[in-house]
């Protein structure tokens, strides 16, 4: 079994290895206004984010970015999360996925995650990419 990419990294290299992450899928302003709008509440969260989803998750190397965008896609529209997955539409166009690619993924959570989920996935991505149709 092969080491995690994060393992045995100190939580700074952590937080430093998940902002080059985070930065790189999600845009550098996107990522400079998420931490710029932190507050006395929130400095955690945007700390344990970096470190674990993007420092630790993000950054293991058994998948590639595409894949992991397909599988956030799938999870953000079975869930319901409309904000995350416009964020992510977004992410997965920087991570390789073409909009072909992006709506059969659509296409495929239809049949798993509902035709409403679907549908509201489609909207959202018409918005997103209002530009590029």
């Amino acid at each position: 079994m092969s080491r995690p990419t994060g393992a045995g990294l100190s939580d700074e290299e952590r937080y430093d290895q998940g902002m080059t992450v985070r930065r790189e899928v999600l845009s550098p302003e996107h990522v400079d206004r998420a931490t710029a709008n932190a507050t006395e509440l929130s400095a955690d969260w945007q700390d344990f984010i970096t470190r674990v989803a993007w420092g630790d998750v993000w950054s293991r190397p058994a998948l590639d970015r595409r894949s992991r965008s397909i599988a956030v896609l799938s999870s953000l529209i079975a869930h319901g999360h409309h904000e995350e997955l416009a964020m992510h539409l977004r992410a997965a166009i920087r991570n390789g996925l073409t909009l072909d690619e992006i709506r059969e993924v659509i296409l495929q959570s239809a049949i798993y995650s509902g035709v409403p989920a679907a549908n509201t996935a489609f909207r959202i991505a018409n918005e997103v990419f209002a530009d590029e149709l």
